[in-house]
């Protein structure tokens, strides 16, 4: 009987194999990407394993998962932050605001971020 090399590559597929016991494994190494997920990474991230499966297994075999939810997150943040501002200036919540009715200025801002993070859940998290 041949002796089994320890490492092998499969062409068809570009694959690196490891000889563990009897059985050749798949030689696969994580990205080192250090971002953080955050909400709306892991928002998505749970949508495409319900209901984009292909899609969900295909970024976790080519090891881009961590980045491409990573990116979503930085992206989904800073367009939220930017229809914040828009929506406070069109609807004049402002500092003095602030400062004369605490109350109003609370209830319209929560109502602002609440109505920019379901836009954003509907424009790049659900889709």
């Amino acid at each position: 009987m041949t002796e089994l090399k320890s490492r092998i590559h499969d062409k068809s597929n570009g694959l690196d194999y490891v000889l563990v016991g009897d059985y050749y494994v798949p030689d696969l190494k994580l990205s080192e990407e250090h971002r953080p997920i955050g909400m709306w990474g892991r928002l998505h991230r749970t949508y495409l394993e319900q209901y984009r499966p292909a899609r969900f297994s295909a970024l976790c075999l080519s090891g881009e998962l961590h980045t491409y939810l990573a990116d979503l997150n930085e992206q989904a943040t800073e367009r939220c932050s930017l229809i914040i501002e828009q929506m406070k200036q069109a609807e004049g919540v402002t500092e003095t605001m602030k400062a004369d009715n605490q109350m109003l200025w609370v209830q319209s801002m929560n109502s602002i971020r609440n109505r920019a993070e379901e836009i954003i859940r509907q424009e790049m998290i659900y889709c």
